[in-house]
């Protein structure tokens, strides 16, 4: 009971720093970066629960940013070393390789994600988990992604992606492709929703 508070007081100053980063970058690159603030606990955890952790190909993210998915994802039980993180932003690159030695770290485009993944996936990947600012970039753009996202997942493997919109990210509507959402996550700010895509 006495270690609880501890542990609280050692995270606390951590998050906040990580939110004076992503701002920092924010600030320099506002076009470069998805959102404003890390994810919340609660909307990372929830996109976690979707990925199999008794599947054994790698696991893709996509804008990791300082590792608020990420975390979630090895406290849900996906081993670090299969996390491929796809990262744009050189700084976010440095921390989540000292934060997540045994990861891939990729510093690359994930809207170019053929290019990025070309000679890194030695599998099919058991999930893409996007932390990328979809709605912010033309249709075209985005189904470009979801294609390339399903060229390296195993068939049936989802594609993770929240966003803050009413509105699905990618339509529903897709062929071929089975679509669910989350509820919408209210503890989140804004609040968000997870939306999974399948195909095959």
């Amino acid at each position: 009971m006495s270690l609880q508070p501890s542990v609280r007081v050692l995270k606390k100053p951590l998050r906040l720093d990580d939110e004076v980063r992503f701002l920092r970058s924010w600030i320099e690159k506002p076009l470069h970066m998805g959102a404003v603030m890390p994810s919340g606990r609660v909307l990372a955890r929830t996109m976690a629960q979707y990925v199999d952790v008794e599947s054994s190909g790698p696991v893709v993210e996509l804008g990791p940013g300082t590792g608020a998915i990420t975390n979630a994802l090895i406290e849900h039980g996906v081993e670090q070393s299969r996390l491929v993180l796809v990262e744009y932003n050189p700084g976010f690159c440095a921390l989540l390789r000292d934060r997540y030695p045994q990861a891939t770290v990729v510093q690359g485009d994930a809207y170019k994600l053929r290019d990025s993944l070309w000679n890194v996936l030695t599998a099919p990947s058991a999930a893409v988990v996007s932390g990328l600012p979809l709605v912010t970039k033309p249709m075209l753009t985005r189904l470009k992604l979801i294609r390339d996202a399903f060229a390296a997942l195993a068939p049936g493997a989802p594609f993770v992606q929240f966003t803050y919109s009413v509105t699905p990210p990618i339509p529903k509507s897709l062929p071929g492709v089975s679509t669910q959402a989350s509820e919408r996550i209210w503890m989140n700010l804004p609040p968000a929703r997870v939306w999974v895509y399948r195909k095959g």
